[in-house]
């Protein structure tokens, strides 16, 4: 067999191998994880709950985004169809999976920085409990189409 003739096989192989390839690739990429958290607020409680967001909250989740823990957070209002639908929707984003391991470690410092302990955390958590209920919580992540 001449030497053309294997070099023009060998292209065809490559040209044909490459494709199959290409046809074999996810068409997404493994984007952000966001946590998602149902909240239905309390009646008459709207303002005081808002208002803790706008402080405490707010102050958390910057401190978080300062540490590079997350990278970013989000306080969604909604209009429950029913009484048992929440009506905020909280959400923090984080890099990848990865960045959940071990993530109550990494958090308790800024945690005892905002409220001074973990058990003053705690109480906080629990007085927050007159003013909303935690419906449930979702994880999801973003898959980028290519």
């Amino acid at each position: 067999m001449s030497t053309r003739i294997r070099l023009f096989l060998a292209i065809l192989l490559l040209t044909f191998a490459s494709s199959s390839f290409a046809q074999d690739e996810h068409a997404y990429t493994e984007g952000p994880v966001v946590n998602i958290s149902y909240i239905k607020i309390k009646p008459g409680m709207f303002d005081a709950y808002m208002n803790y967001l706008q402080t405490t909250y707010k102050q958390i989740l910057e401190e978080q985004k300062k540490a590079g823990l997350v990278l970013d957070y989000g306080v969604y209002q909604a209009f429950a169809r029913s009484p048992k639908e929440a009506d905020l929707y909280l959400t923090t984003t984080f890099k990848n999976w990865a960045a959940l391991d071990g993530l109550t470690d990494k958090t308790d410092a800024i945690t005892r920085k905002i409220w001074g302990s973990l058990k003053k955390s705690d109480a906080a958590s629990i007085d927050r409990e007159k003013m909303r209920e935690v419906l449930g919580q979702e994880i999801v992540q973003e898959l980028i189409l290519k």
